[in-house]
């Protein structure tokens, strides 16, 4: 795909930068970027009421398909829209709470939803007004969603939801969650697999535990459905078409964000050679060659998603997108860990008493990022698609 911006573009930049330096003040501006990968608890509540900001302005969802109607967002190009997410990444504004909703369930409703369900959702989401966490891994699956043994019983008009799902983002905040399924016990693997809509606000019936991570924090959680109800009209896509509707998801989860990703990458590895600096470690070629290659590495990545974003066809961009990031962003909190040296190990608190220790960013970063290569689909997984889908390796055996 041949990826340019033109001078249109250029206008509407202006306009981005001058809605936020107007809008991004007072409490947004001092979370100053904060709520990102591993510290997605730091200032929810503001977090929140600025995602509502984003939605009175039209900024949530740009460019959906309006050939299905107006859901409360403005149009744009594919262009526009990387703009918008360069723009907000360098302006240091707070995370996205709706990432989830906006990101993800937003472009599989308009690619595989009825309308009766794109009018429902679709507007809640550009005002910013409803929260969705996703239910897909679980303790035996892992990766593997082919694995899912959460079932979906029919009730009447509805369906009855049981089993348990693990590393939920925002599982505690969340309204709704869109869960991975089994509603015909009798096939395996893929097939019989369904895509429902779930409201989390069900007493009794869903419960949310949070997972300690070994960063002190605690974004992840474990949710066990038991008889949870989700209405028959919130299937997307149809009864056992749970799995080509998953698979589509996927794919738009390595969409424009992955340069939005790349621009809190290159802030990362700007405070790390910061760091490298302070401390001389730069005075040592080897170190000094790994953070050339990491900044090698993140601007071939960057050219890598704008050569295949909007491409069609390309079964393997998204796990290709995937491996370089995962592997990549690893790396990079190794390497954090190698420039600081001995005083790695030290924090900022008082770690003789008997309390829960304290990390800076560098160290949030490197527990965190051990996490990159397994979580969004383990590396394995991603250099299975890529074998059999793309290269058309023999398939491995599956149990």
């Amino acid at each position: 795909m041949d990826f340019g911006f033109e001078s249109a573009d250029g206008e509407f930049r202006g306009e981005v930068r001058d809605w936020l330096s107007r809008h991004l003040v007072g409490p947004y501006a001092e979370l100053g970027g904060a709520g990102g990968p591993g510290s997605e608890h730091e200032g929810f509540p503001v977090r929140w009421e600025w995602e509502r900001e984003l939605g009175a302005g039209g900024w949530i969802g740009l460019g959906w398909d309006r050939a299905h109607g107006s859901y409360g967002n403005r149009p744009a190009t594919l262009t526009q829209q990387v703009v918008w997410a360069e723009e907000y990444a360098r302006a240091r504004a707070p995370g996205r709470v709706g990432h989830i909703g906006e990101n993800l369930l937003a472009p599989t409703l308009i690619a595989y939803g009825d309308e009766a369900q794109r009018e429902r959702f679709l507007p809640a989401i550009a005002r910013g007004e409803e929260l969705w966490c996703q239910g897909y891994s679980e303790p035996d699956a892992g990766s593997d969603l082919a694995g899912v043994r959460t079932a979906a019983v029919r009730d009447g008009g509805a369906y009855r939801v049981s089993g348990q799902k693990i590393w939920t983002s925002l599982a505690g905040e969340a309204d709704w969650c869109f869960v991975l399924a089994r509603t015909d016990p009798g096939e395996r693997r893929h097939r019989g697999l369904s895509f429902l809509l779930v409201p989390m606000d069900q007493p009794g019936r869903i419960e949310v535990r949070p997972i300690r991570q070994m960063s002190g924090t605690s974004e992840f959680n474990e949710v066990f459905f038991d008889g949870a109800v989700a209405r028959g009209e919130h299937v997307v896509g149809g009864e056992g078409a749970g799995w080509r509707v998953a698979m589509g998801l996927l794919a738009w989860e390595r969409g424009v964000s992955t340069l939005v990703q790349q621009i809190g990458f290159a802030a990362e590895l700007a405070e790390v050679v910061g760091e490298a600096v302070a401390r001389g470690a730069v005075r040592d070629p080897v170190l000094r060659d790994q953070l050339i290659a990491q900044w090698a590495e993140l601007n071939v990545m960057r050219w890598n998603a704008l050569r295949t974003l909007g491409a069609s066809g390309d079964a393997g961009a998204p796990s290709v997108a995937k491996l370089l990031w995962g592997g990549w962003h690893r790396r990079l909190g190794e390497l954090a860990m190698r420039v600081r040296g001995a005083a790695a190990v030290s924090g900022p608190g008082d770690w003789s008493a008997r309390a829960p220790y304290e990390l800076d960013a560098l160290q949030r970063l490197f527990l965190f990022s051990r996490a990159d290569t397994l979580y969004g689909g383990s590396d394995e997984i991603q250099r299975n698609i890529l074998a059999e889908r793309v290269l058309g390796l023999p398939r491995g055996e599956r149990r």
